[in-house]
């Protein structure tokens, strides 16, 4: 309910179908979070370089990943690569 009342005031705008990374991350965390695996993508405005961060550990890994990257969509890719090596499958 309280969600939409702020929404109410603050409408957010509908996902576009050709925005890409922006509709599937959440997909995908989700989807992992599913298979037991804990993962973030983050954004570190204190390293210009590269500011993403893509993070996993947990459930099926073998080991914790990560991957930093200038983009939002290198890094989510590149992290994505980085699980499937170990055997995790990701549909998206």
């Amino acid at each position: 309910m309280l969600t939409d009342m702020v929404r109410a005031k603050n409408p957010l705008p509908e996902p576009v179908a050709d925005n890409g990374i922006e509709d599937v991350s959440l997909l995908i965390l989700e989807c992992l979070g599913e298979q037991g695996i804990s993962a973030l993508i983050r954004f570190g405005a204190q390293r210009p370089r590269n500011p993403w961060t893509f993070a996993a550990a947990g459930g099926e890994l073998t080991h914790p990943i990560r991957n930093d990257a200038p983009s939002a969509d290198k890094c989510l890719s590149n992290g994505l690569a980085l699980i499937r090596q170990q055997g995790i499958s990701v549909p998206l």
